[in-house]
């Protein structure tokens, strides 16, 4: 019997993907930060959850590698490099390789939306208006992290485009941890720190620490401040690992919705900040703390940055900026 023949096109479509299925990588490398915003991934990891869906897609031997790097701009040059495979880092860290990279490195889904806020140890600063060119303020990366997207936001609706180079030259970068550290030593030269959970929580227990600006008023909701992401190269080459990694954050968020005490126990176990677990379960039930699969605000987030001068794209949709795998979820 005689059977069609098929388009060299088709043929060598055909041959590639079932080259790439076969060619999945066995290790997943994954370059972590600290911060409570990372806490599916933090339980992801503890549980094997990764591993755990890997198996069940037929991947045997995954074997899942977790590196903590201290600021989203050391990830990133991890990620460009090939040190590793995943980045967890803040969502606007994201936004800015992507843009660097053409679109090569998008999302691939988010773990937290929690409010970050910007404290000082300056009893003279009371409102964003009060910081002079004395001051410093702590930030894991400068300009185009988190935190600086937030307080660019805020610079550029209170002073016009020109606020924004103003607090941009107030910012050093630290990690939150060592940040922590300078806002207790009046003469480190650090006197504000822009950070998120647990952090900013330990700061405003030290004495003449008070709150300046808050992100949700900022923004007018949450942000992610907490999003994993891959190269495409990796993305396209392993589908089930990144569907695996997909549904394991789905079942950590899961998680911490039904037992915030198993959840705070987990982190603690793994990052070990001066909290009790009573201490971390009050403050992951405090409003606006959002642990989320899908995306928040960071839309927001990247047209800031294209206004800024920070990226040339000017992105209409978060779903530009993030792999199908999380297309279907509530995003923005």
């Amino acid at each position: 019997m005689n059977h069609p023949r098929l388009p060299l096109a088709s043929l060598l479509g055909a041959f590639l993907c079932t080259s790439m299925l076969h060619a999945q990588t066995t290790e997943l490398r994954i370059a972590k930060q600290p911060g409570l915003s990372y806490l599916p991934a933090v339980i992801a990891e503890k549980r094997g959850l990764v591993e755990k869906h890997a198996l069940a897609a037929g991947l045997k031997d995954l074997k899942v590698t977790w590196n903590l790097l201290s600021s989203g701009g050391a990830s990133n040059d991890a990620l460009f490099s090939g040190n590793v495979d995943m980045v967890i880092s803040g969502g606007p860290n994201m936004l800015i390789i992507w843009a660097k990279s053409n679109g090569d490195v998008k999302g691939v889904v988010a773990t937290g939306a929690l409010p970050m806020l910007l404290v000082t140890n300056n009893p003279n600063v009371k409102k964003l208006a009060d910081f002079t060119d004395a001051d410093k303020i702590a930030v894991p990366t400068i300009k185009v992290g988190t935190q600086p997207a937030v307080l660019g936001l805020a610079a550029e609706k209170q002073f016009g485009p020109e606020g924004i180079q103003r607090f941009s030259n107030l910012q050093v970068a630290m990690s939150h941890i060592d940040a922590l550290i300078s806002l207790q030593n009046k003469n480190s030269g650090v006197t504000a720190h822009f950070s998120q959970p647990p952090f900013q929580n330990l700061e405003l227990k030290i004495p003449g620490v008070h709150a300046v600006l808050d992100s949700v008023d900022v923004v007018g909701g949450p942000m992610s401040n907490g999003v994993v992401y891959s190269t495409t190269k990796f993305h396209d080459a392993n589908p089930k690992i990144i569907q695996a990694f997909v549904d394991a954050i789905k079942e950590a968020v899961e998680l911490i919705a039904k037992d915030k005490r198993a959840a705070a126990t987990i982190y603690l176990e793994v990052n070990k900040e001066k909290l009790t677990v009573d201490e971390l379960v009050a403050i992951l039930e405090q409003p606006n703390m959002v642990f989320s699969p899908a995306p928040q605000n960071l839309l927001k987030a990247a047209q800031y940055f294209f206004r800024a001068g920070f990226i040339k794209q000017n992105p209409q949709s978060w779903k530009e900026f993030f792999f199908p795998e999380v297309h279907d979820l509530p995003g923005s």
